[in-house]
């Protein structure tokens, strides 16, 4: 096999491994070996009014030279807005030419979909379970992270002595500009880590400030990089809020970030936002990693705080797939 036919099979897989855990049952394999794939996409996860199968082929040449062969199966699509949604799809191909574009191409369909479920039919006035009672949110949203009393309970052990602890330092927390829409507001929280220890350590000190402690879903996620296994560390956590963690940590996979962790903050205010509000917290995340600089250059991503750390290993088991490098991934 040549090398580029080599090159283009891994970001293949990584981009299938990738999909498959997003999606989840979304995502069938029709033909393993010809590579050919079908992405049930749904206007609403929960309550789905439009439905729209995206079935895939990948040759050897994508991603490098040539995009994937697609169809389009829905018994309402047809005519212009089959044609208007096609473009947009090759669009997206020509505007990522060599890059991995089926993510984009399923979360565009579903962008389509919700404006197709909105101008035809108002979306149910019923609460959805992981949505909480309004929560007044203040306007300095800005935070400083100062020492208050309460900390939040986490999923998993902070019991560790002090001492066990202070192996390793706590890393520096910046805060992003905060995402508010119709009462609710997202606000992402990004902090270099290098080990397990941290993450913990930067979720205990974020839980004591009682702003962030009393946010309706505080979802993370991290990446962290083992240069001895030349794998990644990663996991991630709803906190409620059904399947955010694993959107904002494919977000962070296709944007090839590592050793981050991004926490974001949502203060529920009474009104549901639907699938928007996945958007606001991966517009949040992405916001901050671009600002920080952890997109431009992921090589020297790491901070120079913890470049000869050893990473851990995590009890729970966690994905180790290289994450698909979208450089110029846009969230709308």
């Amino acid at each position: 096999m040549a090398e580029g036919d080599a090159g283009s099979d891994q970001r293949q897989n990584e981009e299938i491994e990738a999909m498959a855990a997003i999606y989840g049952e979304e995502w069938c394999v029709i033909d393993d070996c010809a590579k050919i794939f079908c992405i049930r996409i749904s206007d609403d996860i929960d309550d789905p009014k439009w439905t729209l199968c995206l079935q895939v082929m990948l040759p050897n040449e994508y991603p490098g030279t040539a995009p994937p062969i697609y169809q389009l199966n829905a018994p309402w699509l047809k005519g212009q807005e089959r044609a208007d949604l096609s473009n947009s799809l090759e669009e997206i191909y020509i505007q990522n030419i060599g890059e991995s574009i089926l993510y984009l191409w399923v979360e565009k369909i579903r962008d389509v979909l919700i404006q197709k479920s909105q101008m035809t039919e108002p979306g149910p006035d019923v609460k959805k379970k992981t949505e909480e009672e309004d929560v007044e949110c203040e306007d300095d949203l800005i935070l400083a992270c100062q020492p208050e009393s309460s900390v939040k309970a986490l999923d998993f052990d902070i019991s560790e002595t002090r001492t066990e602890v202070e192996v390793e330092e706590l890393p520096p927390i910046d805060h992003g500009i905060p995402i508010t829409d119709r009462r609710s507001t997202f606000q992402a929280h990004l902090a270099p880590v290098v080990c397990p220890k941290q993450v913990k350590m930067v979720l205990s000190k974020l839980y004591e400030n009682k702003k962030i402690a009393s946010a309706t879903h505080n979802i993370y996620a991290y990446r962290i990089y083992c240069e001895d296994k030349q794998t990644f560390l990663q996991d991630c956590e709803d906190d409620g809020e059904t399947a955010a963690g694993g959107r904002l940590l494919h977000l962070m996979e296709i944007l090839n970030v590592k050793n981050v962790m991004v926490v974001v903050s949502r203060w529920y205010g009474g009104i549901l936002l639907g699938p928007d509000r996945f958007k606001h917290i991966n517009n949040c995340a992405r916001n901050i990693l671009v600002e920080k600089n952890y997109t431009n250059s992921p090589e020297e991503s790491s901070k120079s705080l913890g470049k000869n750390k050893k990473c851990s290993s995590l009890s729970n088991g966690l994905s180790e797939n290289p994450g698909v490098c979208i450089c110029s991934y846009v969230l709308r």
